[in-house]
Order: structure tokens, then C-alpha cells, then sequence
């Protein structure tokens, strides 16, 4: 329920605004704007809620958060009315439309708060009523920049007037004590709809639950493909098999029985009739080499999806911590940042370990990624020799060498995330970007480097422990 428009009256006579000045302007969502007042070495937060069942004017005691995305309506009002004396404020009949009159560096403002919940608006106006903006933009009722805001003719009486009450509030705790500022902002904090904290717990917990949900099923589904990779000597013998009883394929079925020569039992494998032993076989060993390959990144990914659900975890007790429901609602929101300010996702694993930072592409296309937007010249690059691998990149910090034991870091990584992981050591070259070239019709990511230099490296348990908690998010 909206205030009604004695209890309108009740809060601004109470909050007497009259000769106070707009210090700040903060617009925490797309539907309350707060205007920070200050007079006389004290201040207060006006708050105003055009929430549809929650139309409300009231002081506030709560801190609004600032939008990490700028909203149009305040930027305006920071640019017109900011530090602007408040020469006036009253309500315009019973109509429930607050005028505030403005003076600002000897130009007139008017400020229209309408708050109505079936067409509530906020309207800046200059002093013949030309609309500067509005925090809605309603072209059919003219609330547009450049048109002109009409105020209802003030009455005192209306034939129509509905015997309104002032609300006691008297639920609220020590509610005798309390302000009726402070009443208004309480009851609404905790029953007034889209921005009742009990909804928006509600909300959240709906989110939570859902997104807890997917999160579990991916690891699962991660998981059981872990179980199938583990199984990949599996499918390698499988291949010997085949090539070892190829003569007893005939054509016609789709199944190889034979003897197993490790256990001395007989075994049936799938094959295609109508493919050779070679290629039959070629299919089990391809299966093998790709499980190989994939094992490694799908603990990558394993664990950091179960960081991921820590995280989710974690945020979702904080939010259901929060007291103010209009941080709640902020918090709510997916996204508040402008696409400007967004960071770019970084292709791959980032690791920062004493100060240095290590990036690390699985793939060739991370690889290429990488090599393309995210690394400079004098950053060092490291790879494995005669293995297929990720290429480990650590990012050059001016006047500074690289320390032995970060680039044994690195070494690790690079074999960790190689061919080379199952035989736990491996020579590396490694050499600055500038000294990469890219091959010639080459495929993706794939670079010849020159003035490397070798390292050998014996994965280290406790290197790679420490790396895994240096994870960047």
C-alpha cells in the first residue's frame, strides 16, 4: 500500500525541508532515487520509491548504495540541481504530487513527485513547467523532454475525498519511540513488496536454489566424464585387441569375440563390420588419445567449478545477512556495471604467485587467444618439447628478472598441462614473446620460437598444491 496523501503531509512537515541544500544524488535502482539534504551541520537522506503498491516519500537513516552503472535521471538531476537550495516543498492539494522549488547558481527548478502507483513519476521541470527530463519517459501523457507538466489545480476539499487515516505503524517495534519518518521507512523496509526484504529473500533463495542446482549437475556430469577418461587404458587395449584377432572380423557382425590375453577370459567388442582391423582399431586408440588429453583439463574445470560453488555459497549467506532491502535489491540485479567497465574474461587459468602473474592456455584456441590479446613482448613463454601441451605464459614486470623459482612454477604448469603430465618430467624451452613467430599456414596457436633456452622440470606435488590455491578468479 502507497502512502496516502496524509500521511504525505505527516512526513514532510516533519522532515521541514524548507532551506536545506542537495548535497548528493544517488539513484540505487530503476525505480527510487535519494536525495541527500543537508542544513545546518546536519543531514538526512530523502528517499522516494516509485514501486508500484509502494509509492513513498520519507527520510531515511539506511545507506542507499550508489549504481555501479550510471542512470540517465541522475546524471541529469546532478548536473541541474546539485547543490541547489530547496526554497519550498508541499504537496499539491490531496493529489499526492510533492512540488519542490529549486534555486540553483540564480536559475528556478521545479521538482514533480508523483506518487501515484498506477503512473508514479519524477519530473524536473524549469519555471514555466518545461519538462528537463523525467525519471519515466511516458511520450502519451507527455513526459518527454522539451514537454510541458500541468499540476493539478490545488483544492482543499474534494466532493470525492476518501476519509484517510495516518497509520500508527503500531507492529513495529518500539514503535512509540520512533519518529514517524522512521516508521514509514521501517514498515515499508520490511512489508512493501518488490522491495520488502522478505520478498527479496525470497527471490534470492529462488536464485540460489536454481543456479546451486545447475552448478551440482555440471560437476556431476564432469564427474562421470572423469570416470569414463579414467577408463582410457580401457579403450586402448581394446585397439591391441582388435589388431591382435583382426583375422576373426568377418563382415558381417558388428561385435569382436575373442580371447583377452592379460585375464585369459573372453571379451566382446564393438566394432564396425564394414571397417577394416586397423580402422577399427584406429577409433579405439583416437578415443584413447582424446581422453588423455582431456583428462587433465577436466580437473581444471572440476575444481573450479566447485570453487565456484563456494563462492555462490558464500554470497548467498551475505546476502541473507544484509538488513537493507535496498542494497538487497541492488545485489539482486545481474548485472549493474556498464559493458564499458567490464573486464574481459581472460581466456584459460590465471595464477598469481609472489607478486607474479602466470596465465596458462589448455587449448589451441586459448593458446591463440592468448598470444593475440594478452600477452606483450617481454613476457616470457614456456612449452614443452617433443610433448603437445598448453603454452604457459609469465607476465614481465618492468626493471624486474624473473626469479628461478617463479619460472619453476611456470615449468610446472607447462608440464602439467601437457602430454607430459603421466611421465612427471619433461624438458621445456622457453624464450620472450617478441622471439615467437608464427608458422606459416600453420594451425591455430602454433609458433616457432628462436633464442630459447632449456629447462628440465620434475613435477613437484608441493609447487602445484600451492598453485592450485593461487587460482585467480
Amino acid at each position: 500500500m502507497s502512502l496516502n496523501w496524509k500521511e504525505i503531509d505527516a512526513v514532510l512537515q516533519e522532515l521541514d525541508l524548507k532551506g536545506t541544500f542537495i548535497q548528493q544524488i544517488v539513484q540505487p535502482g530503476f525505480d527510487s532515487i535519494a536525495l541527500h539534504i543537508y542544513k545546518s551541520g546536519t543531514g538526512t537522506t530523502l528517499f522516494v520509491c516509485l514501486a508500484g503498491g509502494a509509492c513513498r516519500i520519507h527520510g531515511t537513516r539506511r545507506s542507499v548504495p550508489k549504481n555501479d552503472k550510471p542512470l540517465r535521471f541522475m546524471e541529469c538531476l546532478r548536473s541541474r540541481i546539485k547543490g541547489a537550495k530547496i526554497i519550498n516543498v508541499k504537496q499539491i492539494g490531496k493529489d499526492r504530487i510533492v512540488k519542490m522549488e529549486l534555486i540553483h547558481c540564480g536559475e528556478e527548478f521545479f521538482l514533480y513527485i508523483r506518487l501515484w502507483s498506477g503512473a508514479a513519476n519524477i519530473l524536473l521541470t524549469d519555471s514555466n513547467n518545461k519538462i528537463i527530463d523525467s525519471f519515466y519517459r511516458r511520450p502519451a501523457r507527455g513526459e518527454i523532454t522539451g514537454g510541458y507538466f500541468v499540476p493539478p489545480e490545488e483544492r482543499d476539499d474534494s466532493p470525492t475525498d476518501r476519509q484517510w487515516q495516518i497509520r500508527s505503524f503500531s507492529d513495529l517495534p518500539d514503535s512509540d519511540k520512533l519518529s514517524f519518518n522512521q516508521k514509514v521507512d521501517l514498515w515499508y523496509g520490511e512489508h512493501a513488496g518488490q522491495l520488502s526484504r522478505e520478498t527479496l529473500i525470497e527471490q534470492a533463495t529462488s536464485f540460489f536454489n536454481a543456479k546451486h542446482s545447475r552448478m551440482e549437475n555440471a560437476i556431476n556430469r564432469l564427474e562421470k566424464k572423469r570416470e569414463d577418461f579414467l577408463q582410457s587404458e580401457k579403450w586402448k587395449h581394446y585397439g591391441d585387441l582388435i589388431l591382435t584377432y583382426g583375422h576373426l572380423i568377418d563382415g558381417e557382425s558388428d561385435y569382436l569375440e575373442c580371447e583377452d590375453y592379460e585375464n585369459g577370459g573372453i571379451i566382446r567388442i564393438k566394432i564396425n563390420s564394414k571397417k577394416n582391423a586397423q580402422e577399427n582399431a584406429a577409433e579405439y586408440y583416437s578415443i584413447y588419445k582424446k581422453a588423455v588429453s582431456g583428462i587433465s583439463e577436466l580437473e581444471d574445470d572440476i575444481q573450479k567449478a566447485k570453487r565456484e560453488i563456494l563462492d555462490l555459497e558464500a554470497a548467498f549467506e551475505n546476502l541473507c545477512k544484509e538488513p537493507n532491502p535496498i542494497k538487497l535489491q541492488q545485489l539482486l540485479r545481474k548485472q549493474t556495471k556498464p559493458k564499458q567497465q567490464i573486464v574481459k574474461k581472460r581466456p584459460g587459468i590465471s595464477y598469481q604467485i609472489d607478486g607474479w602473474v602466470i596465465f596458462v592456455g589448455r587449448t589451441a584456441t586459448e593458446n591463440d587467444e592468448l598470444l593475440r590479446h594478452h600477452v606483450k613482448g617481454q613476457d616470457m613463454w614456456l612449452h614443452t618439447r617433443d610433448y603437445a601441451g598448453g603454452y604457459v605464459f609469465i607476465k614481465n614486470q618492468p626493471g624486474k628478472t624473473i626469479p628461478l623459482e617463479i619460472l619453476l612454477y611456470a615449468g610446472n604448469l607447462a608440464v602439467h598441462h601437457s602430454k607430459a603430465r603421466k611421465a612427471g618430467k619433461a624438458e621445456l624451452y622457453y624464450t620472450q614473446v617478441k622471439y615467437l613467430r608464427r608458422a606459416k599456414n600453420g594451425p591455430k596457436g602454433l609458433v616457432l620460437p628462436t633464442q630459447e633456452k632449456n629447462l628440465f622440470i620434475e613435477l613437484d606435488k608441493t609447487r602445484l598444491k600451492r598453485l592450485e590455491e593461487s587460482i585467480e578468479t
